[in-house]
C-alpha cells in the first residue's frame, strides 16, 4: 500500500487538480495531473464513484490495487506532481494485475510523468 505521505484527499486539493490539471484517458480510467512546486513529494489520489461500484468493499479493492501499482512505479516518476486517478469501469476489480499495471504505465507515460 502506498504510504500516507504520498496520498492526498479532500475537496480543495482534488478541485485544484480537476480545474488546472491535464487529462489522459483510457477506457477504464482517467489520469489528471498537475505540477506542484510547493511540495517535496508527488501526491496521488484514486477516485472510485459509487456509480461505478456500489459496494464499499469493491471500491476499496480497486483503490488498493491502483495504490499498489503506483507504489511499485514510484521510483520512475519525475518531478513533483499531484496525480488523480479517476476510475470509470468496474472491470478494474477483476482485471488481471498485469493488464492493470500495463494500462496505468501507458497512461503515466502519455502524461509525461516518467523520467
Amino acid at each position: 500500500m502506498l504510504s500516507n505521505v504520498f496520498r492526498f484527499h479532500g475537496h480543495g486539493s482534488l478541485r485544484y487538480v480537476y480545474k488546472n490539471g491535464q487529462a489522459v484517458r483510457s477506457h477504464f480510467v482517467t489520469v489528471k495531473h498537475t505540477s506542484n512546486p510547493h511540495r517535496e513529494r508527488s501526491r496521488f489520489a484514486v477516485v472510485v464513484s459509487k456509480k461505478v461500484l456500489k459496494s464499499a468493499a469493491g471500491r476499496n479493492r480497486v483503490r488498493r490495487r491502483i495504490y499498489e501499482t503506483i507504489r511499485n512505479e514510484l521510483p520512475h516518476f519525475r518531478g513533483v506532481n499531484d496525480v488523480v486517478v479517476i476510475v470509470f469501469s468496474a472491470e478494474l476489480a477483476t482485471m488481471p494485475a498485469e493488464e492493470l499495471v500495463a494500462t496505468l504505465r501507458q497512461l503515466f507515460d502519455q502524461a509525461g510523468l516518467y523520467k
